[in-house]
């Protein structure tokens, strides 16, 4: 479903400039055939409105003196007021654009704010989520899905307290401070097992609206007899310098290639560090490894 604002698109500059060029010489003209009749000065407001989304802050100030005074000069008012008149109708014309132009810019920025969470959010391997202020899955990621396990195979519309009820109470609509935290909670897959989960969260806002963001890790708890598997061992393995940033890193949802820029050493670097962690942590994936770092290097993180 398409909106209005739809039409401030980059795709759509080239159109929506050329319309508005096209508006202001067809009002001029008519406002110039009617004379002295009707003075059409207010329909300006249009074009202008139109270019402040894709225009500088002084290209609307131009754009709105030039219709101003085409509006004076077609205008067939008194000419002895014909300066007073163009001072205001400019001032009106320079802040309707401005207020337009802000607008837009501010969409625009929320909606870029808006597609990197979604990015962060799908490209991660630990398990992600988010809420909006009636408790109901924004975003979820596959990790996520693979945790809950949904019937359907999709969180996104799904109410958080069919899984997490604690993390749907943390919450809260009153206004309040912005906060993060963990906790331990009791989870619930959609096949009707639990289980028990870190969870590391944060509110924020989105315009005023309260919204949630976690990340969710499930505690495995240790067994006995089944070899010497990291995830069920007691004690954890000493990381040096490199391993840390790999693993803090990759908790981050960095690909090798990226890891490898923000460290300064090679991909095949990178590469030896995670089989060094895998071999440390008991583990065989990278999803496991994000899982034993959530788990049990949190400080580290």
């Amino acid at each position: 479903m398409r909106h209005f604002e739809d039409i401030w698109e980059q795709r759509n500059r080239f159109a929506v400039l050329a319309i508005s060029a096209a508006l202001v010489l067809g009002i001029a003209l008519f406002d110039w055939l009617t004379k002295p009749y009707w003075s059409l000065g207010f329909l300006y407001l249009f074009p202008i409105m139109l270019t402040a989304g894709f225009l500088p802050r002084w290209s609307i100030v131009l754009f709105a003196a030039l219709c101003a005074g085409l509006s004076e000069a077609f205008s067939s008012l008194d000419p002895s007021e014909a300066w007073f008149r163009l001072a205001f109708v400019s001032l009106a014309l320079v802040g309707c654009g401005l207020f337009v132009g802000e607008l837009v810019n501010n969409r625009r920025l929320n909606l870029e704010a808006q597609e990197r969470l979604r990015i962060l959010v799908e490209t991660s391997p630990a398990a992600i989520v988010t809420i909006n202020d009636r408790g109901l899955i924004e975003l979820a990621n596959r990790a996520a899905a693979d945790l809950i396990a949904p019937r359907d195979g999709h969180l996104i519309g799904h109410p958080i307290a069919a899984y997490l009820p604690e993390l749907h109470h943390a919450l809260r609509p009153e206004e309040g401070p912005q906060f993060r935290t963990s906790m331990q909670c009791r989870g619930h897959r959609d096949n009707g097992e639990s289980f028990m989960a870190d969870v590391w969260f944060s509110t924020y806002k989105d315009s005023t609206r309260p919204k949630l963001a976690a990340i969710i890790g499930e505690i495995t708890e240790p067994q006995p007899g089944n070899g010497t598997n990291y995830l069920e061992s007691p004690q954890r393995a000493q990381l040096n310098d490199r391993e840390s940033d790999v693993l803090r890193f990759l908790v981050q949802g960095l690909s090798n290639k990226e890891i490898a820029v923000r460290m300064d050493v090679s991909e095949s670097t990178v590469k030896n560090i995670l089989q060094h962690l895998f071999a440390k942590s008991g583990v065989r994936t990278r999803s496991q490894l994000v899982r034993v770092a959530l788990e049990n290097y949190r400080d580290l993180l």
